[in-house]
């Protein structure tokens, strides 16, 4: 469970959003919504715990998430708007060392298998800067396909995909959520969840 209760955003001298709250259950995507400059990155990164409301509280499974610290991220998985790949290190060095960075064990064998499903197979020794903007989203999104933390939060997930891999990514989503998990999401693509329930919050 992830809940928000009363969260206040100012930035400089503006209030993006005041009491706002959700509540979000296992199997349940959260879609945010809004305009640029409504505070959508913003609440993103409070639910991240790497900015502090302005007033108000997040929890996670009942506890107060800025209690919890490491327990907490340890739970979730961030995929931001940009790749965060490095360009010199191939697709299968990349998901390696996210892999290592997360503190996550992976098998060679599953990333291999991951590259394939997002479509590098025959590119994942292939430096990451010589592939396409599209092939290096792919890349990036490699990791969730044998992601298993509980909370996913995916900052424009579907940006530089073509129509198979937006429908590819609503599938691995859709799993995630059939598995029990949760996911908060922003996109401005039309996208269809084909499993578990999507809520929609829309900010400004």
């Amino acid at each position: 469970m992830l809940e928000a209760d009363n969260l206040e955003c100012v930035r400089g001298e503006r209030r993006l959003f005041a009491g706002l709250g959700f509540r979000l259950a296992a199997g349940e995507l959260l879609h945010l919504q809004g305009r640029n400059g409504a505070g959508k990155t913003s609440l993103l990164r409070m639910l991240l715990g790497l900015l502090p409301p302005e007033a108000g509280e997040i929890r996670w499974q009942g506890e107060a998430i800025r209690k919890l610290a490491e327990d907490y991220r340890a739970d979730l998985c961030y995929l931001g708007h940009l790749n965060a790949i490095k360009e010199e290190l191939t697709p299968l060095e990349n998901l390696l060392a996210a892999a290592r960075l997360a503190d996550e064990d992976l098998p060679e064998d599953d990333a291999l298998d991951a590259l394939e499903q997002v479509g590098l197979a025959g590119r994942e020794d292939l430096a990451c800067k010589y592939l396409s903007q599209g092939q290096k989203r792919r890349v990036a999104l490699a990791r969730l396909v044998k992601e298993r933390r509980p909370l996913w939060i995916l900052d424009e997930p579907f940006v530089a995909l073509d129509v198979a891999a937006v429908d590819w990514l609503a599938g691995l989503i859709s799993g995630h959520l059939q598995r029990g998990g949760l996911a908060v999401m922003t996109t401005h693509q039309p996208v269809s969840i084909a499993a578990g329930a999507v809520r929609e919050l829309r900010l400004g």
